[in-house]
């Protein structure tokens, strides 16, 4: 059950509107952006209940009126605002699903298709699609920062920044393996096909303080930026590949004007990369000396969508399942989120 302790809750937000009242707070606009983030997390929790104790108190003062003065009418008009007071309720305690360290950042949000080819990378540039529609649906604005097209047809690679309240909150649900099963329109004998694409997300770490990056361990390439059927976007060499050598994580950028602005934000998405492998690094550790079975389900094929024979998506986590493909494909991944979020709460 999760617990939630309002005295402590007002002061941690106390806290954020002294720091966002800070006259040089916009000196650094990432970090105040940031900033604004968890105050208007921490506002979305505090204030939604307070409204509930308020009607809630408003509420049990009309029923003992109703029964005084046996109002039919009256009790009627309670049992509606009983409802919707549920319904209240029950929007309020999903956004204590996201008191996880990062959830309030943005998102570095990551898909790759897997073994396959054509077929995986034409189902990859689907998934991409899926879930710029989600953000779209819920307001997440959306910095591409690399896409890396297929030979053919479809993606190879595709990065952005999903910005917005909870970002990281929600789409830490989504990482993992995704498998498709589908005819295939690149199947000449119209066979059935699987391909796979995964998904990554980090955390977006605003405070460079975080953690060190030593510029030894660095690898540092400059490619030409290019867009889906090899046509050059730039003839210089402003797109920039980053390769940490202890660790092999590989970041890119070739959607900025600047080798400059490319170099920055391949920075950037490393500095989280590497602060988000520590934190689960951390974990594992934790748990091995604990004697506890670690449950890692990273880069593991975590949900199936079948669009023949019949048609189904299913997580094989939470067991949560639909036959409304087209609806899933259309950015409709709330109900596989929330599901995760409920049955996980507080073993991250």
């Amino acid at each position: 059950m999760r617990v939630f302790n309002l005295a402590e809750k007002k002061a941690d937000l106390q806290l954020l509107e002294e720091q966002s009242n800070a006259p040089d707070l916009w000196n650094d606009s990432a970090k105040a952006q940031a900033l604004m983030q968890r105050l208007s997390a921490a506002r979305a929790q505090i204030e939604p209940f307070e409204t509930i104790q308020t009607r809630t108190d408003d509420g049990l003062e009309m029923i003992e009126l109703a029964q005084s003065e046996d109002d039919a009418e009256l009790a009627a008009e309670i049992e509606s605002d009983v409802h919707s007071l549920v319904k209240q309720y029950s929007q309020w305690e999903r956004s204590l699903l996201f008191n996880g360290q990062y959830d309030a950042n943005n998102a570095i949000f990551s898909v790759n298709a897997g073994a396959g080819g054509t077929e995986a990378q034409d189902w990859a540039q689907m998934m991409v699609r899926a879930y710029l529609r989600w953000a779209q649906r819920h307001h997440y604005s959306v910095e591409i920062i690399e896409e890396n097209p297929g030979e053919e047809a479809g993606l190879k690679g595709f990065t952005a920044i999903f910005s917005g309240v909870n970002g990281y909150g929600h789409l830490k649900a989504e990482a993992g393996v995704h498998r498709l099963v589908r005819i295939s329109p690149f199947n000449s004998a119209g066979k059935r096909m699987t391909s796979f694409a995964s998904v990554d997300v980090v955390p977006e770490i605003i405070a460079d303080d975080e953690i060190e990056i030593d510029t030894d361990d660095l690898r540092i390439d400059t490619f030409r930026a290019s867009s889906a059927g090899g046509q050059n976007v730039q003839k210089n060499e402003t797109a920039i590949r980053i390769t940490h050598i202890p660790s092999g994580i590989v970041t890119q950028c070739q959607n900025e004007r600047s080798q400059l602005q490319n170099r920055e934000v391949a920075m950037k998405v490393l500095r989280s990369k590497l602060l988000e492998k520590r934190w689960r690094e951390q974990k594992a550790e934790i748990a091995r000396v604990r004697g506890e079975v670690l449950s890692n389900e990273w880069g593991s094929q975590i949900r199936n969508y079948v669009f023949q024979p019949y048609q189904l998506v299913k997580d094989l986590r939470t067991g949560h399942e639909t036959g409304n493909v087209e609806e899933v494909m259309d950015g409709a991944f709330m109900p596989f989120i929330y599901a995760y979020l409920e049955k996980y709460a507080g073993q991250e």
